[in-house]
């Protein structure tokens, strides 16, 4: 089997795994990250995003092989020296969860979006941005307010 080796929250881990293996098992299973979600393992439901090389991916259909030697971020990754990541704030701020199952991956994508579509972002291209991220609990609206909130703290980093 091979080994994989990849940088996740800043510190280098190494796992052998099975060819098939899953980023989101590698992360779950071998690494004991249960942050990031299983949820619908066809890309549909979003709660397994985590940034890869800086860019939101959904790690249940990217291979743990195809990804040696990548910079991973889980939810686990941006807090800092016990402070929650701006985005994180804001989704606690703002009551933008209900269960919190699919929290961890619509905080992951909203933080890809503010990188690729910058920190003043309006209602309609949050939700379109959303579209990728299932909530089964809440009405989206305090998502989308927070993820608002999320990219304005975020201006200063």
């Amino acid at each position: 089997m091979p080994v994989v080796t990849m940088t996740v929250n800043g510190e280098a881990r190494s796992a052998e795994v099975e060819g098939r293996t899953l980023l989101v098992e590698f992360l779950r299973n071998h690494l004991g990250l249960t942050g990031t979600h299983v949820g619908c393992d066809t890309t549909q439901c979003g709660c397994c995003t985590v940034h890869v090389n800086g860019v939101a991916i959904k790690s249940c259909t990217a291979l743990a092989v195809a990804l040696d030697g990548a910079a991973v971020t889980t939810i686990e990754g941006l807090a800092q020296n016990g402070k929650l990541h701006p985005m994180q704030e804001a989704f606690r701020e703002h009551h933008a969860l209900q269960c919190g199952f699919c929290t961890p991956g619509m905080i992951m994508s909203a933080i890809d979006m503010v990188r690729r579509n910058g920190h003043a972002l309006d209602e309609r291209t949050v939700r379109k941005q959303l579209e990728g991220n299932i909530c089964r609990c809440t009405g989206y609206h305090n998502i989308v307010t927070a993820v608002q909130a999320g990219a304005a703290a975020m201006k200063g980093q």
